[in-house]
């Protein structure tokens, strides 16, 4: 029976094992993490909500039933800050993902968006290991063309080798628009989200190895997202 989850829509893809900072400052989801934080049976269910992308437009009410993804990513709270004024900064955690199935419309006690959602199993799918070992490979060469356009980049130390935590790593690290990084997210197992991931970085490999030397920039930086 599907699980009835609150959504937080994003311009931005969540990827299980990632992390994402947030800061909440419109009312209605200022209320979705108040009631989030409130002490509960299960501590664990009670600090988890819904990330799911915008596809069209902005949210607004009940009309965003018709611009959310069909798949999101669960969030779980790892750091929360409250403002004074009631806003909040927090660090959440990709968890499992999941297909939104029917989304509620909101009311006045729930005026936020909620909706009946299913887990999706991650699976690694066949050639999954093969696949990884091109996509470690095509990342080493997206690095460097990236510092041959003056954004000094190498893979992190502690990147991931076994090809799911990898697919995921790889999908959030690269710079693309929301698009690709949804497809990323929808892809069937890992060895299909490998193989997308390859053919999208063969694509920014030749866009970059084009691109004249850049003023120095941060071009990766982690940006804040807003609700």
């Amino acid at each position: 029976m599907p699980d009835r989850l609150p959504l937080f829509p994003l311009g931005s893809v969540l990827f299980p094992g990632l992390t994402m900072p947030l800061h909440v400052f419109e009312e209605r989801y200022r209320q979705l993490i108040s009631e989030l934080l409130e002490p509960a049976e299960d501590a664990g269910e009670a600090r988890r909500f819904g990330v799911v992308g915008i596809e069209l437009g902005h949210e607004v009410g009940a009309t965003a039933a018709h611009q959310l993804s069909d798949v999101g990513c669960m969030a779980e709270v790892r750091s929360v800050r409250r403002h004074d004024d009631g806003r909040y900064d927090l660090v959440v955690e990709g968890g499992s993902r999941f297909r939104v199935e029917e989304i509620d419309d909101p009311d006045d006690e729930h005026p936020y968006l909620r909706a009946a959602t299913t887990l999706i199993p991650d699976e690694l799918g066949d050639g999954a290991e093969e696949q990884a070992e091109r996509v470690g490979r095509l990342f080493r060469v997206y690095c460097q063309r990236l510092t041959g356009i003056g954004l000094p980049t190498k893979p992190p130390a502690d990147f991931p080798a076994d090809p799911l935590p990898l697919s995921y790593a790889v999908s959030a690290a690269l710079v693309l628009d929301q698009r690709d990084k949804q497809a990323l997210l929808e892809a069937d197992h890992a060895a299909a989200r490998l193989e997308l991931a390859s053919t999208l970085m063969r694509r920014e490999n030749r866009v970059l190895n084009a691109l004249p030397t850049l003023p120095a920039g941060q071009l990766l930086r982690r940006e804040i997202n807003l609700n």
